[in-house]
């Protein structure tokens, strides 16, 4: 699905995605990824969605959003409590969702001036 801003902007912001891939300021990226409105785009080093840690999000704590977009892939699928709980000590909101819903609500969340951060698991 291709995706148009309203207005430009030099924030990072999601152009495109599909399978497998997500287009990030009109830059195809592939694999996992951790998006912030004003920080490079990251590669995340979670394997896949069955064999996440909590190391995995410990590593999220340190970018301090307000809130982590968790994209699963292609479908919505919940990570046990507490993998999570790290970031819901700290005052951090946790949405899950697939991960084509993530980059639609990362758009919003970031046109919005929120310091969110998408956590992208995309699959092959």
């Amino acid at each position: 699905m291709k995706l148009h801003a309203d207005a430009p902007t030099s924030l990072n912001t999601v152009t495109a995605y599909g399978p497998g891939f997500i287009e990030v300021n009109k830059s195809r990226h592939q694999g996992h990824l951790l998006l912030m409105p004003d920080a490079p785009v990251k590669p995340w080093q979670a394997a896949a969605f069955e064999s996440l840690r909590q190391e995995d999000f410990d590593a999220l704590l340190a970018l301090r959003p307000e809130i982590v977009l968790l994209g699963t892939g292609g479908r919505q699928r919940f990570p046990h409590p507490r993998l999570t709980s790290a970031l819901a000590r700290a005052g951090i909101g946790v949405e899950v969702m697939d991960t084509a819903a993530a980059c639609r609500t990362y758009n919003i969340l970031m046109s919005e001036g929120r310091r969110v951060l998408a956590a992208f698991l995309q699959e092959e």
